[in-house]
């Protein structure tokens, strides 16, 4: 299944414009929940953001922050959990977080792509 990317905006610099070139590469593969966090929220105003995330979701990226969402073993998650066991909090917490993924994906136009790319449970 091939997923329909977007058509990417000619006039946008890519050199200028993109988060992912202006700060440190590592910021989107980086182990920390709060550093992850962060590239999520520099990806916000990023123009190539939609198909940042398209792409990512027909390959399957097997981690990092693509589109503005964590991708951790081919699945998008909500956010990345530190080591260890879950507080009962964190976990009500994920499930409404899974549900404002789901909410984002389709306001850009990936929610058939649902059978490409699983939600993290």
């Amino acid at each position: 299944m091939s997923l329909a990317l977007a058509p990417v905006d000619e006039s946008v610099d890519l050199e200028a414009n993109l988060p992912c070139r202006k700060f440190d590469p590592d910021l989107w593969f980086a182990d920390s929940p709060t550093e992850l966090e962060l590239a999520k929220s520099l990806c916000g105003d990023c123009p190539l953001r939609v198909e940042c995330l398209a792409g990512a979701v027909e390959r399957a990226e097997p981690w990092g922050v693509w589109g503005g969402e964590i991708f951790e073993r081919g699945a998008v998650v909500p956010r990345k959990r530190p080591r260890g066991r879950p507080r009962k909090e964190d976990v009500a917490r994920d499930a409404a977080l899974r549900v404002e993924v789901e909410a984002r994906m389709a306001a850009n136009g990936l929610a058939e792509s649902r059978n490409a790319v699983r939600l993290a449970a």
